[in-house]
């Protein structure tokens, strides 16, 4: 048997003609960028995340990189930020000209530490990038509190789990501006690169369709310097396609997860995710924390079983920072954390048939 880790051909089969009609609109209207759909997507967006604004643009890194300009972060500017996450949050921030500030993770979640956080502010400070990694919220409550004290800014960086909740609110709403990715591998994923900032803030919004157009408004008038990142009329069409239907595949992911709650929870060499109680998480990713990982990944391969390592190693040591002083022992969670976790396919399409040859495979391989 073969089992992906992701499997993208089954999810397009159902809604195919669905896109191919929303696209050859496109084609038929030649309004490629900025099209209607853009805007009609954004609406849907808004609405779906509760919020009162969605700006979408062309990657979930330029969303982030919009954000930190939307909030005037400049040069030298010092941005806390989880050292456990894809590059693409710290490498945001490097580009605006600010400086990452790396704490580590609680060891249940993966999360940043909202204790960590607290020690890390400095005069310099001017904010917060909180990740909802594998598509679980961080603790927003306590992040907002320290942002409120502090008189701080936060971005949600909640590229892996649109529609997930922290205490009944969408997550990507709760701080100053959130930011979504539309990746194909998401759970609302597009046929190429795309992305989306949200906001309740007017004036946040109006700054951020302006600087993703490289900061014009009107047309050859720029008051900032903003960037080319613009939604995609094609990709735009395509998530207009499925958003209505991620409720279903979200639902779906969890009920994925729960069977592998009931079938691997007494495997001891294991460790299963854990959930917040205050938290609804989207399952992005069904990461494991597991003895000989590397044998449990050569395995997995060998049997035809899609897995991945999110992530192998920590921000702080990264060499592209290693002029910010950080070394190996400073996040010592993060670091053995990223030599134990395993991911294992949790797509909303997978079959039980899939799910038991995985459990047998992981249990063959430790009992």
């Amino acid at each position: 048997m073969n089992v992906p880790l992701l499997d993208l051909k089954i999810q397009y089969k159902d809604i195919l003609d669905e896109i191919r009609e929303e696209i050859e609109k496109v084609f038929i209207s030649n309004r490629y960028i900025l099209g209607p759909q853009v805007k009609e997507f954004e609406e849907m967006a808004a609405k779906y995340c509760q919020c009162n604004h969605a700006i979408g643009c062309a990657s979930g890194t330029d969303a982030l990189v919009l954000a930190l300009k939307a909030l005037d972060i400049k040069e030298n500017d010092e941005i806390i930020t989880t050292t456990f996450t894809f590059f693409a949050t710290a490498g945001s921030i490097s580009r605006v000209g600010a400086k990452p500030v790396f704490v580590d993770i609680k060891e249940d979640t993966f999360n940043i530490d909202p204790e960590k956080i607290k020690k890390a502010i400095t005069p310099k400070t001017k904010a917060i990038i909180a990740v909802h990694l594998f598509g679980q919220p961080a603790e927003m409550d306590k992040i907002m509190a320290i942002a409120h004290e502090h008189d701080l800014k936060v971005i949600e960086d909640n590229a892996q789990g649109i529609g997930a909740k922290f205490d009944g609110k969408i997550a990507g709403t709760i701080g100053d501006i959130g930011t979504l990715s539309f990746f194909p591998s998401k759970n609302l994923g597009a046929m190429g690169d795309a992305g989306m900032c949200l906001t309740n803030d007017d004036d946040l919004a109006a700054r951020l369709y302006q600087l993703r157009v490289h900061g014009e408004n009107p047309q050859y008038f720029h008051k900032w310097v903003g960037l080319n990142s613009r939604l995609d009329t094609i990709q735009a069409a395509v998530l207009k396609v499925k958003l209505p239907h991620l409720d279903n595949w979200s639902e779906a992911r969890r009920k994925n997860a729960q069977y592998y709650y009931k079938h691997l929870n007494d495997v001891k060499q294991i460790k299963l995710p854990v959930i917040n109680s205050k938290v609804i998480s989207i399952y992005n990713q069904f990461t494991l924390i597991v003895e000989n990982r590397d044998g449990l990944l050569e395995y997995l391969r060998k049997n035809n079983i899609g897995c991945a390592v999110y992530y192998p190693k920590p921000l702080h040591i990264q060499d592209c920072f290693s002029k910010l002083g950080y070394k190996k022992g400073d996040m010592p969670v993060a670091e053995q954390i990223s030599q134990k976790v395993i991911s294992i396919p949790i797509f909303s399409e997978i079959t039980k048939e899939q799910q038991d040859y995985v459990i047998e495979k992981i249990r063959e391989f430790y009992l």
